[in-house]
């Protein structure tokens, strides 16, 4: 099941009204905020994590650091902006440290397969990424991907974020966000083209 940025707790009344009583608490409790916090938004920080990273024990580490991140730095934030924005920046800055730190002999075994990947097909130039048979060597790809193809690609196909929800997530233009993901698909493809997986690139 594809999990729909629409369905985030920030996107929906209850979800922030939750997200204004953790940030509350932080203050009084800083433990139970935070453990607010998590419960609204650990397992969509975990399959960011994972979709960047591709490890599940990296993704759960990045996770936790994020959320401890935000106690330390919470006096930063500030209440007139998006919460997810803001704590998805810490994250990102913590999944990119964490891939600059791995050495190419200690390549971390990819983990993939948690994740399910959206239409990649419909309306790009590569069709059918996701068919049964290129699976693995799309997982494979998707490791040798530079961290800003894996951080777009994830959001726009294991996330399922619109142009928009992308560049407020990212804050770039909306304009940027879809040349950067056309190129990081043909990326994409082409480490797919090497592993003999390759589909014909059509224009969309």
């Amino acid at each position: 099941m594809n999990r729909q940025a629409g369905q985030n707790p920030e996107n929906n009344p209850a979800g922030e009204s939750l997200e204004r009583k953790a940030l509350d608490l932080l203050a009084e409790n800083p433990k139970e905020g935070l453990e607010m916090l998590a419960r609204a938004y650990h397992k969509k920080a975990y399959h960011l994590a994972l979709g960047i990273l591709g490890n599940r024990d990296d993704a759960l580490d990045v996770t936790q650091d994020a959320f401890i991140r935000v106690q330390r730095s919470i006096s930063k934030y500030d209440r007139g902006r998006s919460f997810f924005p803001w704590f998805y920046t810490i994250l990102s800055n913590l999944c990119r440290t964490r891939l600059s730190r791995r050495s190419k002999s200690s390549s971390r075994e990819t983990a993939y397969e948690e994740l399910t990947l959206v239409d990649v097909s419909a309306k790009n130039p590569h069709e059918n990424l996701e068919a049964v048979e290129e699976l693995k060597a799309l997982r494979k790809a998707l490791g040798g991907l530079l961290f800003a193809d894996r951080e777009i690609i994830t959001l726009k196909h294991f996330e399922d974020y619109t142009y928009d929800q992308i560049a407020a997530t990212l804050n770039i233009p909306r304009g940027t966000v879809m040349s950067r993901l056309y190129y990081a698909r043909k990326r994409l493809a082409d480490l797919m083209t090497k592993a003999g997986h390759g589909r014909e690139v059509k224009e969309s």
